[in-house]
């Protein structure tokens, strides 16, 4: 009897753990959209263009849940958030994900309880500069006022860096990027720090980029990736494997272009898994078999999505670097798709 009982409560608390993990993919099919946290604006990653509609590299991301889980890009709700907002509103339920570069830490993984399912964008802090200072180091900003936006790691770094290196500073603080570039531009603060990818980002809005600078000092990591409530196992896993398809596509050559044609089956096993011409991984989550080729077809691979929005050919301009390919000399890694 003992042991009957013990199996009775193991089972019990299974299926507690069962419906606590489908809760988010049911609300979010319930309610018939997916409600994903942004950023207020940020050029090249979540902005809005000049008709509204939302655009960039985190967007396409959003777009990317969408099509898994409703089987429609256009099923998303932009949640727009400040540093300060973006994870009270996702832990109160008015977003389902956060795609927002935000940065997985310490803190935010345990004691804000979200679930960091992986790294979609390798970065570091810098600082960015008018030419016309004629500074050449962050070492050379004794004095400085600086624009940094508030609930951000970047808080914390620019005091630990300033400290260390026996700086003084003057902090202006703000609460979005449009603030920030404002205040930059009028004089209000010498200097503007946030991600490197944001400082190239909101450069690439001025009239003039070239005269401002970023200078050569990086003084953080910041592995920006896509969060969830802490407790939904299933959800997690979703978001985690609409990153990880994207990655895995690029490595094995599945683009917008050849995905139809690659569905119909080919001579390499991973790739029919991916696209469901073989086997039905999709179930496992809870989505179409077919889950993956959709989101490829929808958005592209990773690399699409990179070069499309921030890539070497748009305003923003930013290489690959880091953000390569694990086998092209970056960071960018997912597990075997079996």
């Amino acid at each position: 009897m003992k042991h009957l009982l013990l199996g009775a409560t193991a089972a019990v608390g299974m299926l507690a753990a069962v419906s606590a993990s489908a809760g988010t993919l049911e609300d979010v099919r319930k309610a018939g959209e997916l409600k994903c946290v942004v950023s207020t604006g940020l050029t090249g990653f979540a902005y809005t263009d000049a008709s509204g509609e939302w655009k960039g590299f985190d967007a396409d991301f959003c777009r990317a849940t969408a099509i898994a889980v409703l089987g429609d890009a256009s099923k998303v709700k932009f949640v727009p958030s400040t540093g300060k907002t973006r994870f009270t509103i996702l832990n109160s339920k008015e977003g389902d994900v956060l795609w927002r570069n935000s940065t997985w830490t310490f803190v935010r993984d345990v004691d804000v309880k979200l679930s960091f399912v992986g790294v979609n964008y390798y970065d570091g802090q810098g600082f960015m500069v008018p030419s016309s200072l004629g500074v050449k180091s962050a070492k050379e900003l004794d004095g400085a006022s600086v624009c940094i936006q508030t609930g951000t790691t970047t808080e914390l770094n620019l005091a630990d860096y300033f400290r260390s290196n026996n700086i003084k500073y003057e902090a202006v603080p703000i609460e979005t990027n449009d603030e920030a570039r404002t205040n930059y531009l009028a004089g209000r603060c010498d200097v503007y720090t946030t991600d490197a990818s944001g400082l190239a980002a909101t450069r690439a809005t001025f009239e003039k980029p070239g005269d401002h600078v970023v200078l050569p000092e990086i003084i953080s990591k910041e592995p920006l990736g896509p969060a969830t409530r802490h407790g939904d196992d299933q959800w997690a896993d979703i978001i985690r494997w609409v990153l990880n398809v994207t990655i895995i596509a690029e490595e094995l050559g599945v683009t917008q272009a050849n995905v139809a044609e690659m569905s119909k089956g080919t001579n390499n096993p991973e790739i029919n898994r991916l696209l469901g011409s073989e086997g039905d991984m999709g179930a496992m989550l809870g989505l179409d078999k077919d889950y993956a080729a959709k989101i490829i077809a929808g958005i592209g691979n990773y690399g699409e999505v990179f070069d499309r929005n921030i890539g070497p050919s748009t305003p923003i301009a930013l290489e690959r670097g880091l953000n390569a390919l694990w086998n092209k000399g970056g960071l960018i890694y997912a597990p075997p798709y079996h």
